[in-house]
C-alpha cells in the first residue's frame, strides 16, 4: 500500500511575533529573495534626480530650418563698401617731407586708392590724425601697393611716426591706418585715372567689390535600438516615465525614448560642435578615413566634416577672453564698440553658462545698487519692503537691447558643465536676417543669420527619418526576432554674417 508523507504538510508554528531582518524582500542586496512574506513598500515610479535631462532647443530659438537638395550649401557675403587699409607703412625720411606710404595687398587683389582721393592717416598708438590727398598711387612689385600724398595742414606726415624711431629711419611708422573720405580736383580735369595717367578706356578709376564665399557641408547623423521580443513582452515593476512623456510598465519603452530623446539633443549638439576636417596627419579624420579606420569612409569619401557654430565664430567672428563683471561694465563695453564696427543690430541674445550669468548679473546689481544711490531692482514695483530680484533677464546698453538666458547646454555635467575651466563661456547671437530667394518655394523670404539646412527632395526627405526593422512591435520586415528603431538626420549649419557673433571664452 501505498503512503505519501508527510500526511498533513509540514506544521511547524512561529513561536516569537518578531520583525526579523529575513522577513522582507530585499531587491537590492545579495539575491533577491522571493520567499519572504512581508511585501515591501515599492515606488514604481523612477525618481527624476536629473530634473529634465534634454538639451536642446537653442536653435529653435535663434534659427529656422530649410530644405537643400546638394551636397553643399554656398553663400556669399557683402564686404565693406569704403576704402580702408591698415597695416601701412609710412616709408618716407625727412628729406622725401615723409610724403610715401606702402601697404599690403592680397594676390591679385589691385589698389582701390586713386590720385586725387583725400585721406585720413591715422596712427592707433598715438591717436595722431592728418588728412592729405593722394598725388600717385600704383601696384608695386609683389602684392603690395603704394602711394604718395600730401598734407592739407603743415607740410610733413612725420608727426605719424611712433615713439622712439629715429628721425632718419626708413619706416617711421608700420601699424597706420588710411581711408578714403571723398576727393579733391582742379576744374576742368578729367575722370581720375589709376595712375595720374592720361585718361583712358583701361585707366578710368573703377573699383570691382570682391566676391566673398562662404560654404558648409552636411553631415548624416545616425542613431539605433534593438529589443528582442521576448523582452519586449516583459512587465516590468517600475513605471516608466520619461521627458516626452512615455509612460508604461514596459522596461524597453524607457529604453527606446532615452534613446530617441539622446538623437534629437545630437541634432544641436552637432550643430554647435561640429568641425570641418584639415590636417593629413597619421591620427587626423582624413587619413583614418582613407585608410578604412573610419567605418564607411574607405578612400577617404566625404570625409570633410562640417562647420559647427563654435568653429564658424572662432574663424569668422569676435572673441572676447577673459570677461569680468567685478572691474564694472567697461569689459563689456568692448563688445559694443566692436559691434559698432561690424552689422550695429540692434537686437542681440547672449547664452551664457552658470558662471558668466551670474557675472552680468553682478555687472548689472552694481550699476543699479541701491546702496549706491541707485535704483534697487526687486520685485513689487521695486519696493524697498519686498523680495530683490538679483537676476536680469535683459538690459540696453547704447543702442543695443541685449536679452539674457542660462544654456543648460554649456551647464550640464554630461556635455560642457562641471569642469574646472569651461573655455567657452557663452555666446551672442545677433538677432539679424537675411532676404534670399528660395528655389524650393520660389518666392523671397527672409530668414535669420543662423539657420539649419537639411537634406531633402519630393522623394526623400532627411531632416528626421525614423523607421522600424525587424519581427517584433508591429514591424515584420526581416525573420529577426527582435524589433529595431533607426534614426537619420543630415544636415548642417549655415552663420551668415558671422562678424556680428561674440563667443566668449575663458
Amino acid at each position: 500500500m501505498g503512503q505519501i508523507s508527510p500526511v498533513f504538510g509540514s506544521i511547524i508554528p512561529s513561536q516569537t511575533q518578531l520583525a526579523l531582518q529575513n522577513n522582507y524582500l530585499a531587491f537590492n542586496a545579495g539575491a533577491n529573495d522571493f520567499a519572504q512574506q512581508y511585501l515591501p513598500e515599492v515606488y514604481e515610479a523612477e525618481v527624476e534626480r536629473y530634473g529634465n535631462r534634454t538639451l536642446n532647443g537653442f536653435l529653435r530659438m535663434v534659427g529656422a530650418e530649410m530644405p537643400m537638395t546638394s551636397d553643399q550649401v554656398i553663400w556669399s557675403e557683402q564686404n565693406r563698401l569704403h576704402v580702408s587699409y591698415t597695416g601701412v607703412t609710412l616709408v618716407g625720411t625727412a628729406a622725401a617731407n615723409g610724403n610715401v606710404f606702402t601697404f599690403p595687398l592680397a594676390n591679385g587683389v589691385q589698389n582701390a586708392i586713386f590720385a586725387n582721393d583725400t585721406i585720413v592717416v591715422m596712427n592707433p598708438a598715438t591717436g595722431v590724425t592728418i588728412k592729405g590727398v593722394v598725388g600717385t598711387s600704383q601696384n608695386i612689385a609683389g602684392p603690395l601697393a603704394s602711394i604718395t600724398a600730401f598734407t592739407f595742414v603743415g607740410n610733413s606726415w612725420l608727426t605719424l611716426a611712433d615713439a622712439g624711431v629715429a628721425a632718419g629711419a626708413a619706416n617711421r611708422s608700420t601699424s597706420l591706418k588710411i581711408f578714403v573720405y571723398g576727393s579733391a580736383f582742379a576744374k576742368g580735369t578729367s575722370q581720375a585715372t589709376a595712375q595720374g595717367a592720361a585718361p583712358n578706356a583701361a585707366s578710368y578709376k573703377s573699383i570691382q567689390p570682391q566676391f566673398t564665399q562662404f560654404s558648409n557641408q552636411p553631415i548624416i547623423i545616425k542613431d539605433s535600438f534593438q529589443i528582442n521580443g521576448s523582452d519586449m513582452s516583459q512587465i516590468g515593476w517600475v513605471e516608466v516615465a520619461t521627458e516626452d512623456g512615455t509612460s508604461g510598465y514596459l522596461w524597453y519603452l524607457k529604453s527606446e525614448s532615452e534613446t530617441r530623446l539622446r538623437f534629437d539633443d545630437y541634432l544641436e549638439m552637432a550643430m554647435v560642435e561640429s568641425e570641418l576636417a584639415s590636417g593629413a596627419g597619421a591620427n587626423s579624420f582624413a587619413a583614418g578615413a582613407a585608410a578604412g579606420n573610419v567605418p564607411g569612409y574607405s578612400a577617404a569619401v566625404n570625409a570633410h566634416g562640417s562647420e559647427g557654430l563654435f568653429a564658424a565664430i572662432q574663424s569668422r567672428g569676435n572673441i572676447l577672453s577673459g570677461f569680468s563683471g567685478v572691474t564694472g561694465i567697461s569689459d563689456f563695453d568692448q563688445v559694443l564698440k566692436n559691434l559698432d564696427t561690424q552689422g550695429a543690430i540692434e537686437e542681440n541674445m547672449l547664452f551664457l553658462n552658470r558662471d558668466l550669468d551670474l557675472e552680468f548679473d553682478d555687472m548689472l546689481g552694481q550699476i543699479s545698487a541701491g546702496s549706491s544711490g541707485g535704483t534697487a531692482y526687486g520685485l513689487f514695483e521695486n519696493s524697498e519692503d519686498m523680495a530683490l530680484n538679483l537676476g536680469f533677464s535683459g538690459f540696453r546698453r547704447g543702442s543695443y537691447d541685449f536679452y539674457k538666458t542660462s544654456w543648460k547646454y554649456l551647464n550640464d555635467a554630461s556635455t560642457r558643465g562641471a569642469v574646472a575651466v569651461n573655455n567657452i563661456e557663452g555666446v551672442l547671437i545677433p538677432a539679424g536676417t537675411s532676404t534670399v530667394y528660395d528655389q524650393q518655394l520660389g518666392t523671397n523670404i527672409r530668414r535669420p543669420f543662423l539657420h539649419v539646412r537639411y537634406r531633402a527632395s519630393q522623394t526623400e526627405d532627411r531632416r528626421y527619418k525614423n523607421w522600424i526593422t525587424g519581427s517584433a512591435g508591429g514591424a515584420y520586415t526581416t525573420a529577426l526576432d527582435a524589433m529595431q528603431v533607426n534614426w537619420l538626420t543630415e544636415r548642417c549649419l549655415v552663420t551668415q554674417a558671422a562678424n556680428n557673433f561674440v563667443l566668449f571664452q575663458q
